[in-house]
């Protein structure tokens, strides 16, 4: 069986590497020519852990090519995933127009093909979405869905900095089907992938699919944004940490200990789009959602609390240098996309503070949003040495390593721990003040 993508970001290239290493042919269509370049060049255009091993083996085998012909891909495969980007526009709705500008590509593509053809949608849409794309296809190629192509939604569940690993290792796959038919082609093409793995498959259809998705990312974002707000109110208990609450809470299994853990608030491509969306959505079929828009609300003020222990630390923040430790909105990722970072560095800037920040891999995205308007550091040294407070933002592994030794670089001891990444304890014998997301005083 023979795929095309359609779309070259984290979840069309990652979906395309995994599928030409387990056993497919599959050729990824994106209009971004230096995209086409590098992954034809088996490089990848962004950082994902073990993304690049699976691209080099892909291309050298010819099982993964690029083009920008979507017909070529289309006319080329017997399944089509559609993952291009769904981003929000300027209310919070989701913006839909890649999505049908493809649909109409394939519907122009398989009026030139005779033999059964799937669609799949693979982007996280709306509810009714994979619907419209049947009815567009439909038009542009004179055929009918569930006799000539069969139509599919298929949510992803895809950590970033975790993408390969579930891919591989999925939860569960959610086949949303327009007609048994389409379902029955997805369903052998994820047996024939997964193998001897007992991967649980529901079917379903298209929208109901489509709305797993959207309950799965804000069931998580208010277990993110719940948490959050539970650690704000450990701060004002003496001796409460909030880990320490989470951990006595998550081992109930009727709650269980993920997204659990306190800190700046949530960011990516997927919690803050999605949880906007389906409140844009609800309010168009004329219900307000309370409880995600608090999540929502939740999530920003986040960041500013952040801001706030700083400022307690110090006793001010106009003319003080504050060292920023990650500026992803994760480890393992570059994105940026709604980091907590750029809320709270626009803040402290606001404030009058000057901003020195280090990550690993994330400084080229982060100059694209934030400019010259902050200093960027070689290292996590560079980036403490002379500041009067550090916060750290992000937990990559290497910031859990530094040593008392290294932040004594700084001029000032206060420490602002969003991720809880190191011991109070050790910090503040060593004449650190150490204020922690969720740590009671």
């Amino acid at each position: 069986m023979r795929i095309s993508i359609v779309g070259a970001g984290y979840v069309g290239l990652v979906a395309a590497a995994c599928f030409a290493n387990g056993g497919f042919k599959v050729l990824i269509s994106t209009n971004d020519p230096k995209k086409i370049k590098m992954i034809n060049e088996a490089k990848a255009p962004f950082f994902e852990p073990e993304l690049g091993g699976l691209l080099r083996n892909a291309v050298k085998s010819g099982a993964l090519k690029a083009t920008n012909t979507r017909a070529e891909a289309i006319l080329n495969s017997e399944v089509t995933f559609i993952c291009v980007g769904t981003p929000s526009a300027a209310d919070g709705s989701i913006d839909l127009s890649f999505i049908y500008a493809v649909a109409e590509e394939i519907g122009r593509s398989l009026r030139k093909k005779k033999s059964y053809h799937t669609v799949v949608v693979r982007s996280t849409v709306v509810p009714g979405t994979a619907n419209r794309v049947k009815e567009i296809i439909e038009k542009l190629s004179g055929k009918t869905a569930g006799r000539d192509f069969g139509m599919c939604m298929c949510p992803e569940f895809l950590r970033q900095g975790n993408a390969v690993y579930d891919t591989f290792n999925p939860d569960r796959v959610v086949i949303g089907e327009h007609d048994k038919k389409a379902g029955n082609v997805l369903e052998k093409l994820f047996k024939k992938f997964y193998g001897r793995k007992k991967v649980p498959i529901l079917r379903m259809n298209t929208v109901s699919a489509e709305m797993v998705k959207y309950v799965s990312n804000s069931i998580l974002a208010t277990k993110v944004s719940f948490i959050n707000e539970i650690a704000n109110i450990c701060e004002k208990l003496n001796g409460v940490d909030v880990y320490e609450v989470a951990r006595g809470v998550g081992l109930d299994r009727r709650v269980g200990p993920l997204f659990l853990e306190a800190g700046p608030g949530f960011g990516g491509s997927c919690f803050p789009k999605d949880v906007n969306a389906i409140l844009s959505f609800s309010r168009e079929l004329g219900y307000e959602p309370k409880i995600l828009q608090t999540v929502m609300t939740v999530n920003e003020e986040q960041a500013l609390h952040v801001v706030d222990l700083a400022r307690r630390s110090l006793g001010g923040l106009r003319g003080k240098r504050i060292a920023i430790l990650g500026l992803s909105f994760k480890p393992n990722t570059d994105d940026m996309r709604e980091a907590p970072s750029v809320r709270i560095i626009k803040k402290l800037l606001g404030e009058g503070a000057a901003v020195v920040a280090y990550d690993p891999v994330a400084e080229n995205n982060a100059k694209k949003i934030l400019k010259d308007a902050i200093e960027y550091a070689e290292s996590a040294a560079d980036c403490l040495a002379g500041a009067d407070c550090c916060i750290v933002v992000t937990e990559w592994d290497e910031f859990k390593k530094i040593k008392p030794e290294m932040l004594k670089k700084m001029r000032g001891r206060s420490i602002v721990d969003t991720r809880r990444i190191w011991n109070p304890e050790k910090l503040e014998s060593a004449g650190f003040r150490y204020l922690g997301i969720g740590l009671g005083e």
